[in-house]
């Protein structure tokens, strides 16, 4: 049975209190405490010196917490993003948005006011990467969209930022799983660069199908590539296709909080088993999560949890197939090829549709 609520009826509020004191990010923006003794309430992971537990009301959304009458923490800003409220991060995403192709450096950074190191805490925190990779991302993004425009590989290296043309190969191959010249020209799927929020996303489409979505940080990526690549015989290409413009727009509205499902056409490479799985993940409504076993519940398979799991795995159109909104039995995050930090963030992010 689908539940809404399943997340706090598992989630007891001792279990909750105990991550309160122990600042545990694994529910980030998945809980947040109100505090009646001050009237505040805060993320579980406040820095704030920690109420008694008889003062503590657990909440799942920003929303309900303001329903009963609690006011944002100073401290721990719940509602926003962690990064948002971090200095360091709003001052270098500024300075990247204003210098994409520069090669940034820790001098650089340091040359700013800040510490490096802390600085390279932050971002792996929030973003799961450090503020230089995501650097040399946003400098390679450069390189792609102007061959995606049907532009010369030599430009696409000068507007990266490359100082050769190998090393442009190299990191393009490293992402894509070849170089830039092994692409067809006029090609049956073609492969383009969606900036996020989260982070850059690759998308290929035919010229009616989505086909993949994926975070570029994802190991699985250049493997996934491949396996489209012999499905067509090689033809596949770098561009932009129909489905892709949706899906991008789709993906504005909904980090903009005006869309909670996508109608983008999809293409599932799967057998019909991973397809049952993957269209009950699309049943699952923004703001909500299930279990493992629920899914398989839900598919007419109660018995094939593993199966399950591994098929959620093998979703290669992220956030389109929320994939993310599958957790623990015991309401914990599990694994999740984009990372756990985009998971939290994910599931944060979807908590305005159900409010």
């Amino acid at each position: 049975m689908y539940i809404g609520h399943m997340l706090y009826e598992r989630l007891n509020p001792d279990t909750l209190y105990t991550a309160l004191v122990a600042r545990d990010p694994a529910y980030e923006g998945r809980a947040f405490v109100g505090v009646t003794s001050t009237g505040i309430f805060c993320r579980l992971t406040c820095p704030a010196r920690k109420p008694l537990r008889k003062n503590c009301q657990f909440y799942e959304t920003v929303g309900q917490c303001m329903d009963a009458g609690f006011r944002a923490c100073k401290r721990c800003h719940p509602m926003t993003p962690m990064a948002d409220a971090d200095p360091a991060i709003i001052a270098l995403m500024g300075a990247l948005d204003k210098r994409p192709q520069y090669r940034w450096t820790e001098s650089d950074i340091a040359r700013m006011g800040f510490d490096p190191s802390t600085v390279r805490r932050a971002f792996k925190r929030n973003y799961g990467q450090t503020f230089l990779e995501m650097a040399r991302q946003r400098r390679l993004s450069e390189g792609f969209t102007t061959i995606a425009d049907g532009g010369r590989i030599i430009d696409a290296q000068i507007d990266a930022g490359f100082e050769s043309a190998s090393a442009f190969r190299t990191a393009f191959a490293k992402l894509m799983g070849k170089p830039p010249a092994s692409f067809a020209k006029n090609a049956m799927l073609k492969a383009d660069w969606i900036n996020t929020p989260l982070g850059p996303m690759i998308a290929v489409s035919c010229s009616k199908l989505l086909h993949l979505l994926e975070f570029i940080d994802r190991k699985a990526l250049p493997k996934e590539l491949e396996k489209l690549s012999k499905h067509v015989r090689g033809d596949v290409g770098i561009g932009t296709m129909e489905p892709t413009q949706q899906i991008r727009a789709e993906l504005s509205e909904f980090f903009a909080g005006a869309r909670g499902e996508f109608q983008t056409p999809m293409a599932m490479h799967g057998t019909p088993f991973t397809r049952d799985v993957w269209n009950a993940l699309r049943n699952i409504p923004a703001g909500e999560t299930r279990s493992y076993s629920q899914i398989a519940q839900a598919i007419g398979a109660p018995n094939a949890v593993r199966a399950v799991a591994r098929a959620n795995g093998a979703n290669q159109i992220a956030l389109a197939i929320p994939c993310h909104r599958v957790i623990g039995a015991d309401g914990s995050l599990t694994g999740y090829g984009g990372g756990l930090w985009r998971k939290q963030r994910l599931i944060e992010i979807e908590s305005q549709f159900r409010r």
